[in-house]
């Protein structure tokens, strides 16, 4: 049977040495921006991990090959071809067993990343139980995946079309951590502050890192944490301009019955030609932002992993 698994060489070597590696989700390139910028936006979000000392690992499906670690010319076919499907984690391995290529979401990078060894995904916005979940259970498969998926998600909080609060409540009940990043404020995407609190906060890297190694070390549990990285004030959207576009963005997706996984493409279609752009910017923004913190963060668990002594049994921690 052919590989239906390959990890990127550049990527396979620094796994084996212990180096920093970062996941990055490919959904955003195939369908969550214009192919007429897609694929220098890909090329900066990888530039900003590097920049930060890690090696990116942008992960997709192939020809029935998931790939953590794409070449160039992976990336460009992810740009520019019109046959890449969304892939949830539940899409992937029918992906596989039929030979087809997609792009992949949170849910799927998180579960493939920490399949190859990667404990640091950088992504936009995380997915969450969207307005109306009560009536019709629409809830994202990243709450599920990270519930029993130890990664770390660098991240802007959850896109404004979601139920906040009701996100931020179920992530408590799957005992996934939620840390604000020199914030106090949930994110909203393109809003600095959701409206909503965190009830924990880091103020570096280092910090960061170190919540998830004893998270790991502690192995209470196998969920994953997410690190909200808000963007500064200056450069979110506009407020009004936000909440008017995403009341007409509700009414057009009610109107044309959008639902499920085709609801988050649609409504950043509305949203950059709503605001002229200046949506398109912001979230490009973000994820460059997100993909520099999660390089540090990565840099500072190596260093972690690197320091740390030998594995202690649990029964020496024990009180005779």
């Amino acid at each position: 049977m052919p590989p239906i698994f390959s990890i990127n060489q550049e990527v396979a070597e620094a796994l084996h040495a212990g180096r920093a590696v970062v996941a990055l989700e490919s959904t955003i390139l195939a369908h969550g921006l214009p192919r007429t910028e897609n694929r220098s936006v890909a090329d900066d979000i990888e530039g900003r991990v590097r920049a930060a000392g890690a090696v990116p690992a942008t992960v997709a499906v192939l020809d029935g090959v998931v790939k953590v670690g794409l070449s160039a010319t992976e990336l460009d076919r992810l740009c520019e071809s019109v046959e890449i499907a969304k892939l949830s984690l539940r899409d992937v391995g029918v992906a596989v067993a039929l030979g087809s290529s997609g792009a992949t979401t949170v849910a799927s990078t998180s579960a493939l990343a920490h399949r190859a060894g990667i404990s640091v995904f950088a992504t936009g916005g995380l997915g969450g139980v969207h307005r109306g979940a009560s009536e019709t259970f629409d809830v994202s498969a990243d709450l599920a995946v990270l519930a029993g998926t130890p990664v770390l998600v660098v991240c802007a909080g959850v896109k404004s079309i979601l139920d906040v609060p009701g996100t931020l409540e179920q992530l408590e009940t799957l005992s996934v951590p939620v840390i604000g990043y020199r914030t106090w404020a949930f994110p909203g995407f393109y809003l600095a502050d959701s409206g909503v609190p965190v009830t924990w906060r880091v103020e570096s890297p280092e910090q960061a890192a170190s919540v998830f190694r004893a998270r790991r070390e502690l192995a209470t549990d196998p969920a994953g944490m997410v690190l909200a990285n808000p963007l500064p004030p200056e450069l979110q959207l506009d407020r009004e301009l936000h909440d008017g576009t995403l009341a007409a963005g509700l009414e057009l997706l009610a109107s044309e019955g959008v639902t499920g996984k085709d609801v988050t493409p649609r409504l950043l279609e509305y949203f950059h030609k709503a605001t002229h752009g200046a949506s398109l910017r912001v979230n490009v923004n973000l994820v460059l932002a997100n993909a520099f913190l999660a390089g540090e963060v990565a840099v500072a668990l190596a260093a972690l992993r690197a320091s740390a002594p030998a594995a202690a049994s649990p029964l020496d921690h024990q009180v005779s």
